[in-house]
């Protein structure tokens, strides 16, 4: 049996990124999607994390012989079907897409298979590409509640460098939402898309 993948480790570069905010180019990469709407940490959202690895595990389960990966960090897009900034608009309205990596040579049929034995929760789950290219990223360390304090940082590399939002906010959780941490334990990736501001 061939070695199991391990995205983390195989793709350092999705998964780093310094406090001080940078611009990096992000190749496409293969992802399981979910998408649903409600505050994060509710049970809705909870729900839709635990739908994604039951469907994820399956695929694991059908790949194990010639595929075997291991279980990469939940990521997560997020935005609001508004006007006002995200943080203006109640939790229970923001939307958002939770996203697991699976190595780009998964089959679609692996993922059909486990989704349909996971059932009507799952019909959701789907195997898409991720495309970003030029984004501005940061390592936010601490609670996601000061997470604009990061990002703040990012908008103003970009204000510096002339670019502009060009997708998603994107969160990937180095450490698990799950898992009880103390505050200064949490990190988070955060990654914005981005464009020159003149196309």
């Amino acid at each position: 049996m061939p070695e199991a993948v391990d995205l983390l480790q195989a793709d350092s570069t999705y998964y780093s990124a310094s406090t001080a905010p940078q611009l990096v180019e992000m190749r496409p990469v293969r992802v399981l999607a979910l998408e649903g709407r409600g505050a994060p940490g509710g049970a809705t959202h909870l729900g839709a994390i635990e739908t994604l690895h039951a469907v994820l595990r399956r695929v694991q389960a059908l790949a194990d012989e010639t595929l075997p990966f291991r279980v990469p960090p939940l990521e997560g897009l997020w935005w609001v079907d508004d006007v006002r900034l995200a943080l203006e608009v109640p939790r229970e309205e923001w939307r958002w897409q939770l996203l697991l990596r699976v190595p780009d040579e998964i089959a679609s049929e692996w993922v059909d298979l486990a989704r349909d034995h996971e059932g009507q929760r799952a019909r959701g789950v789907q195997l898409t590409t991720l495309a970003e290219g030029l984004c501005v990223q940061a390592l936010h360390r601490g609670p996601y509640e000061t997470e604009p304090k990061t990002i703040a940082a990012m908008d103003a590399l970009m204000e510096r460098e002339g670019l502009t939002l060009n997708g998603r906010h994107h969160e990937i959780y180095l450490t698990a939402v799950t898992e009880q941490l103390a505050p200064q334990e949490i990190e988070t990736l955060l990654r914005h898309p981005v464009r020159p501001l003149d196309r």
